[in-house]
């Protein structure tokens, strides 16, 4: 499953997959296909890439539109 808010709030910022792989601790090729859908993405990335960008983890899931937590 592709995560097309995933990949459009990194873009939007401008931001490289390269430059978010390092704050997760993960190869740029591994957070590829966290935005692809081809590896899942766990409950610790999740809240790191919530918190890295200040958005609600169902956002980050495609389960929103609304990016703000609650």
């Amino acid at each position: 499953m592709k995560f097309k808010n995933l990949r459009a709030i990194r873009e939007d910022r401008d931001i490289k997959q390269k430059d978010i792989a390092k704050i997760l601790n993960v190869s740029q090729n591994t957070y590829s296909q966290y935005e692809t859908g081809v590896i899942s993405l766990t409950a610790e990335v999740l809240i790191k890439l919530s918190n890295y960008y200040g958005v609600s983890i169902d956002y980050l899931l495609d389960q929103t539109d609304n990016p703000k937590r609650q």
